[in-house]
């Protein structure tokens, strides 16, 4: 089934960060795949922040790689920023895989990067940016 959300702009993020999780239900592997400044770390930072994060904690793990947050019942949320890898090993060497396997949320930029290493069931969310500035989020479950 398509599922599709549409962000008007930056007063319409949380309303859409709500929608989305709720849609999303038990997804743990979340991808978001779009181009530069198309608002990858902005609608993450609005998830986290419904999820239950400290918005003062929430930052681009570009350089990190891999961030992680407390969110409600101190469970972890990993935020990961695929920018920088220029070999999938670079992502297994931070140990990817102790991530994605450990059944909490993790929520991925730039995947594209490391697409061979992605699990099958990892939820693959496209934002498109419109003509009039609105944002479109877009996946299939």
């Amino acid at each position: 089934m398509k599922h599709q959300i549409q962000i008007a702009g930056l007063p319409d993020l949380q309303r859409a960060a709500k929608e989305f999780i709720q849609a999303v239900g038990q997804h743990t592997l979340i991808a978001f795949y779009a181009p530069m400044g198309a608002g990858k770390t902005t609608f993450t930072t609005a998830l986290c922040k419904e999820l239950g994060v400290q918005e003062d904690a929430i930052s681009s793990p570009t350089f990190a790689i891999v961030n992680e947050y407390r969110g409600y019942e101190g469970r972890p949320i990993y935020h990961f920023d695929f920018y920088r890898i220029e070999n999938p090993a670079e992502a297994l060497d931070i140990g990817l895989y102790d991530y994605l396997d450990s059944g909490e949320l993790c929520l991925m930029e730039w995947p594209e990067n490391i697409e061979d290493l992605l699990p099958e069931e990892t939820l693959r969310v496209h934002i498109t940016l419109l003509p009039d500035g609105a944002r479109c989020l877009e996946w299939e479950q």
